[in-house]
């Protein structure tokens, strides 16, 4: 299974990339991110990335699965329990696959809650 997503200069080619449910899901979700609030979306890491105040969300689409990751995902289970808590950190992934079902309502609180932990705790990425 690759780790990384596909090799893309923009986001827009990120999901041209992908095919099938991949792009589907990939598609909605990157929708329903950008609707939730202001992010910049980039690419970083080989993943669709979107920055609020640092990064806060992920995109990956690996060979059999797409991994919503969330830089502060620990304090968003509430929301959405799936999450699984990655590394030492406050990182929390909701792995997908194909058979997985996601609302798109679901997907935008988690973002727009996201976004908001960035701005009221900081970038998640400067450790004091």
């Amino acid at each position: 299974m690759a780790m990384m997503g596909p090799a893309a200069e923009s986001p827009d080619a990120y999901i041209a990339a992908l095919s099938g449910w991949q792009r589907e899901l990939c598609t909605m979700l990157r929708a329903a991110v950008m609707r939730a609030a202001a992010f910049e979306e980039t690419i970083k890491w080989t993943n669709l990335v979107f920055l609020a105040n640092g990064s806060c969300i992920l995109i990956r689409a690996e060979e059999k699965r797409v991994l919503l990751g969330f830089w502060r995902g620990k304090r968003l289970c509430e929301i959405e329990p799936r999450i699984k808590a990655s590394g030492k950190y406050e990182l929390g992934n909701l792995i997908m696959t194909e058979e997985t079902v996601i609302d798109v309502a679901v997907v935008e609180r988690l973002a727009a809650e996201a976004y908001r932990l960035n701005f009221d705790l900081g970038n998640p990425s400067t450790r004091t």
